[in-house]
């Protein structure tokens, strides 16, 4: 008999997941980001490598992990051998950090059956569960299909709309630091700066040792950042962090949230004050 099982928070723990590793229906992916196949690497039994920069992403675009076309997320999806019925528990090797972008692409492509992994590889590892060598899949195509959902996602003129006016609270999930111009940005040439009428909330702030916060902590840093009524878009560097922000507030009971693509990468190469 198959046994299946659906996702109903967006947050699991190490311990969910070594408990119900062999569900017919689950499927555990690697969403850790500039990574490359290795077999030297170790990941969770029976994960599947979610490239995010090669697969998941439009490699030939100007800005690094842009949004892709439904179409080739349904196709990189489906040579996954993800279905229209997975439950799909994503992690990556920093605790919480890309994962959170895989969780979301799958949101905004209308799959809703897709969990974080609180803590990653990290935890698995701390918590002395089973790893093994790092495979590539090899099993059958999957019939996962994409519905793209546009409220998830802003781009440039979505942004600059926002911003000009004060349409959404922008909340920038970067360090303080780079927030406040006084860190350089990791992307060598890219200026220094914030978007105008944002504010900050350091994605960090809201985990503890890559693992998330209680609610109760998520909920009130939010909240002096804006109400659960109020339309927000999460933005970062390069779109990655910001959806660490978004997975805090879907979380919280946020419904009106969108990420920003491009992020800073974008709006500080294509804007110049």
């Amino acid at each position: 008999m198959n046994i299946e099982i659906p996702l109903n928070k967006p947050i699991v723990s190490v311990e969910w997941l070594h408990n119900n590793l062999e569900v017919d229906n689950l499927i555990v992916l690697d969403g850790t980001i500039n990574k490359t196949f290795d077999t030297s690497l170790h990941q969770i039994p029976k994960s599947r490598f979610f490239d995010i920069k090669k697969e998941f992403s439009v490699v030939d675009a100007p800005f690094p992990s842009t949004f892709p076309e439904s179409e080739h997320f349904q196709k990189a999806a489906r040579a996954l051998g993800i279905n229209k019925n997975s439950a799909i528990v994503v992690y990556d090797d920093k605790g919480i950090y890309s994962s959170a972008r895989v969780w979301w692409l799958f949101k905004a492509f209308g799959y809703d059956n897709v969990a974080v992994l609180s803590g990653g590889f990290p935890a698995w590892k701390k918590a002395d569960y089973q790893t093994e060598p790092m495979k590539l899949y090899d099993g059958v195509p999957g019939n996962f299909e994409a519905n793209h959902k546009p409220e998830y996602m802003s781009f440039f003129d979505d942004m600059k709309h926002a911003s000009e006016n004060r349409t959404h609270h922008i909340i920038d999930a970067r360090s303080a630091g780079r927030f406040n111009s006084l860190e350089p940005e990791p992307r060598e040439g890219l200026r220094m700066g914030n978007i105008p009428n944002s504010v900050n909330l350091p994605y960090t702030d809201l985990l503890n040792n890559g693992l998330l916060k209680p609610k109760e902590s998520i909920e009130k840093a939010l909240k002096e950042k804006a109400n659960k009524e109020a339309p927000i878009i999460f933005t970062c560097g390069s779109g990655i962090t910001a959806c660490v922000l978004a997975l805090g507030a879907t979380i919280s009971g946020y419904k009106n949230i969108s990420v920003y693509d491009g992020s800073w990468t974008e709006w500080g190469s294509l804007v110049n004050e």
